[in-house]
């Protein structure tokens, strides 16, 4: 997949009368691969080429930082994920404050025209650009009719009694309901990270755990998860604290720590993908290094139950 950036770099010369998903695609969930899947087929249709245009930073950190929500995925993951859609190409837009000031036809003619030369433009039910989100679909129609473009939208997706979007999987996995973020997101919700170094106290109570540094914004509350643990394309069934371990450290600092079941192995500067499955319970306090080893190996019961009924 070809990956360019405005206003740098040129559009390639192979990019065919591109059709356009235009959006942020944060998470890149169930109504993004909707559009994805659209644009993809209508491309192969008229011999022409797929591209996702999207923004770096995202741009409520440039209009409104304060408010800014945290990223469901980092900008690796979500390039992975448009690329594993079938998209040929993607064009990252690097939003800057003076380009949150242009009007939406400003927009349309600088990008859509005169650097992509889109001949489609879909975008999702709800989407709005230009200074303070002036631009509408009705409008983005109107200025794709002056500048020689189709522009299109898709019906949002619904998630049983509401509409899929990433504000919705945001607040799903900042309440701990991860199992319900998967749903909206058509897959497990993920970080990745590397293993570091840590107090290998795991260890001496039977249950070695990997504890992860990650770049992922997004982490749901603390608490015990059943999660999967992708090491070397490899998926292995896991437990995750996500907290402070009140029971061994009274630092306070944030850690990850992961248990992989069965894996007798060395895992430091290991690279892993950490699916949520389900949360478990709270984190919490236990009077004694026997009572912590007693409720991580119901833990670990609990959830090898759960992965046995999902087939994991």
């Amino acid at each position: 997949m070809d990956v360019i950036h405005f206003p740098e770099d040129p559009r390639p010369s192979r990019w065919s009368h591109p059709v356009l998903a235009l959006g942020n695609f944060d998470g890149v969930h169930r109504g993004h691969r909707k559009i994805l899947d659209r644009v993809r087929r209508v491309a192969s249709e008229r011999n022409a080429t797929a591209v996702v245009m999207t923004f770096d930073p995202h741009p409520p950190r440039v209009v409104r930082p304060d408010k800014a929500p945290p990223l469901l995925m980092t900008k690796a993951q979500k390039l992975e994920a448009l690329a594993g859609a079938g998209v040929q190409g993607t064009a990252i837009v690097r939003f800057t404050h003076e380009l949150s000031q242009w009007d939406p036809e400003t927009f349309v003619r600088t990008v859509l025209v005169d650097w992509l030369h889109v001949s489609e433009v879909w975008v999702g039910a709800n989407f709005l650009f230009g200074r303070d989100r002036a631009g509408t679909f009705s409008l983005l129609r109107t200025l794709g009719a002056r500048y020689g473009f189709n522009a299109e939208k898709i019906d949002p997706v619904r998630y049983k009694d509401f509409v899929v979007s990433s504000t919705r999987v945001r607040r799903l996995i900042s309440e701990a309901r991860v199992d319900e973020a998967g749903a909206l997101l058509g897959h497990q919700y993920f970080i990745d990270g590397t293993v570091v170094q840590g107090d290998q106290r795991g260890r001496t109570i039977g249950f070695p755990t990997a504890n992860l540094s990650t770049g992922n914004e997004m982490l749901p509350p603390h608490g015990v998860y059943a999660t999967t643990a992708t090491i070397d394309g490899v998926v292995h069934p896991s437990v995750t604290n996500i907290g402070v371990r009140p029971t061994v450290d009274t630092t306070g600092r944030l850690s990850i720590e992961t248990h992989v079941f069965d894996l007798d192995r060395d895992l430091y500067g290991a690279s892993i993908r950490l699916g949520f499955v389900q949360r478990l319970r709270d984190e919490r306090a236990f009077d004694s290094l026997d009572a912590l080893r007693a409720q991580i190996r119901a833990d670990c019961d609990r959830a090898r139950v759960l992965f046995q009924r999902l087939s994991l």
